[in-house]
């Protein structure tokens, strides 16, 4: 099998970055529910116990910050995920100008650069 051409690895390239941001996007969406979530409990909300100690209520509020910090990193990783994107978009338009590829590299090539 002869090794894939830089088309064919410019397009997996993009095409793992756009899987990864959307992954990044749900992972954001969960984070959010659980906050929405143990924040309902922490003020006092659905599930709490009125006889509950304060050690359990520390223990809810810490899950909450770390909750909240989890979000935030996740939030980070975007503006450099979406700048590793654009350059491989660039990288794949010039492999697809350059030419001397596969019909079926092409389509699929194009096909990646709709998507993303």
């Amino acid at each position: 099998m002869p090794p894939p051409s830089p088309l064919a690895i410019a397009t997996s390239s993009l095409q793992r970055l756009v899987k990864e941001e959307a992954s990044y996007h749900a992972e954001l969406k969960q984070q959010e529910q659980r906050i929405q979530k143990l924040q309902g409990r922490v003020e006092g909300g659905a599930g709490v116990e009125p006889e509950e100690d304060e050690e359990e209520r520390g223990n809810r509020e810490f899950g909450l910050r770390q909750e909240r910090q989890a979000l935030e990193e996740t939030k980070k990783i975007f503006p450099g995920l979406r700048e590793r994107i654009a350059t491989a978009r660039e990288t794949l338009k010039g492999q697809l100008e350059a030419g001397a590829s596969s019909e079926e590299d092409v389509k699929k090539a194009q096909e990646v650069l709709k998507q993303s």
